[in-house]
């Protein structure tokens, strides 16, 4: 071996043991356009919201789960305890119910991720990214099914009803460890679950289906509340058609086949009618009244184009698409949704090819989001990489890395958002890096030449949106 290929091993080496190879998906091409409108598709609107609520809470959705005898003793004792200890807000993150098979499992439930506080006061809808999904998980699935499977070798029922949810979480497991805090990799769950799944009736496949890569990489929760306005799901807006199929992604970690997947289906109908009850919560503190209506006409100036109005009947949602070289913020995800093989498999397979028809159609850029409730859904942008409004208005004070607590408590109430420090790189597990692919700060500078006064007025009437 020569010295040359010896000294470019050795900067290999070095590369690599500096955590800077990654397997990245390509940057795309420059869209053809700078904003896009996405019509809207026909949604069912015949559920109850009542038993939408009763649905979403009881978890039969889920379909499998962990046996209730493992984990009865320590959530009885304490729900609320053992809630905290699993990074929920509320109970509402885990149901307990009866199994096809008449077995009692315990899952999460939609809650887990779309249930948040702020202030102490936990609100349903509001996205959990006080959730750490930094953990790798491989070994707690194969310990989880190791445990299961030992110490119930002898119970059928129990280890039918364990069984799809055991072989799920363990094929998700090397795929969704996130690289910050806060971030969830929702995405990243439906693409290694539905590799294991025959697309024509999602019956479950030792050899997967299609190949993904390993960088794993995470979004900010949007809002429930939202859904009524939005014509497509996703930041990539690359979640089209029916909603209730869109939805129940909770479920892909538990559903045994098609058959299980339309009752869950059947039962989203419900849940998406309780959904579209939800209103963003009010802000708790009093508004400058004044600098407020500053802070409308400055919104109505630089905002409004892509985040619609707001206040009375006459509210509207453009429902727009920017490009990535216009809205600027980091576009790896985009990029991610467009390279995933799940995007053809999805759109091959009983989601698609059944009706209410939903599938996948990603976009090269971002959707503007409804900013409805904006004040209570901290951190900021699609990979929640900014930790207060302020500095959403203000790139230039955005900082590289910083770290909060996970006490709902930690509110700046001024700058409207996550108080936090600015420690130095890799200080504290709730540090977030921004220096990592898919996490930069970067992009919508569209406020940036925005005065101070100008700025700060427009926080504060955002502040009651």
């Amino acid at each position: 071996m020569n010295k040359a290929t010896l000294l470019a091993l050795f900067f290999l080496s070095l590369a690599w043991a500096c955590g800077r190879m990654y397997d990245l998906p390509p940057a795309l091409a420059p869209a053809a356009w700078t904003t896009k409108t996405i019509d809207p598709y026909p949604q069912s609107l015949t559920g109850s919201p009542d038993s939408g609520f009763y649905y979403l809470t009881g978890g039969t959705y889920l379909g499998t789960g962990i046996p209730y005898d493992l984990l009865r003793q320590k959530v009885e004792k304490d729900p609320a305890a053992f809630a905290a200890a699993s990074n929920l807000p509320s109970t509402y993150g885990f149901a307990v119910f009866e199994s096809a098979q008449g077995v009692q499992v315990m899952n999460g439930t939609c809650f887990s991720c779309h249930a948040g506080a702020v202030g102490g006061e936990t609100i349903l809808g509001l996205g959990n990214s006080r959730n750490d999904n930094q953990a790798n998980l491989k070994t707690v699935a194969k310990l989880m099914n190791w445990q299961v499977r030992r110490k119930y070798k002898r119970d059928t029922a129990t280890l039918a009803s364990f069984d799809p949810f055991g072989k799920y979480f363990a094929a998700m497991a090397p795929y969704v460890q996130t690289g910050n805090p806060g971030v969830n990799p929702a995405a990243r769950i439906a693409e290694a679950c539905m590799r294991h799944r025959n697309p024509v009736d999602l019956t479950y496949t030792a050899e997967p289906q299609y190949p993904v890569r390993d960088y794993s990489i995470g979004s900010d929760i949007p809002a429930l509340w939202h859904l009524q306005k939005k014509n497509a799901l996703y930041y990539t807006a690359v979640g089209r058609g029916d909603f209730t199929k869109l939805l129940f992604q909770a479920s892909v970690l538990g559903i045994e086949d098609s058959t299980a997947a339309r009752a869950a289906q059947e039962k989203f109908v419900h849940i998406v009618a309780w959904i579209r009850t939800l209103e963003p919560p009010t802000y708790p503190r009093e508004i400058d009244a004044e600098l407020a209506r500053r802070g409308a006409l400055i919104f109505g100036e630089k905002c409004q184009g892509c985040h619609g109005t707001y206040g009375g009947a006459a509210e509207t949602y453009p429902n727009k698409v920017v490009a990535l070289d216009v809205i600027g913020t980091d576009p790896l995800y985009a990029q991610y949704a467009a390279d995933s093989k799940i995007v053809d498999w999805y759109n091959g397979s009983w989601f698609a090819q059944s009706e209410p028809r939903s599938w996948f159609a990603p976009e090269q850029g971002y959707i503007a989001p409804p900013l409805d409730g904006i004040w209570a859904t901290a951190p900021y942008l699609h990979n929640g990489s900014v930790p207060t409004l302020y500095e959403l208005l203000n790139s230039h004070t955005r900082p590289t890395y910083w770290q909060r607590s996970d006490d709902s408590q930690d509110v700046d109430w001024k700058k409207m958002g996550w108080l936090y420090t600015t420690p130095g790189q890799g200080w504290g597990k709730l540090t977030y890096d921004t220096t990592l692919p898919g996490y930069s700060n970067q992009g919508h500078t569209f406020a940036d030449t925005l005065t101070e006064a100008e700025r700060w007025a427009l926080v504060e009437y955002m502040k009651g949106l």
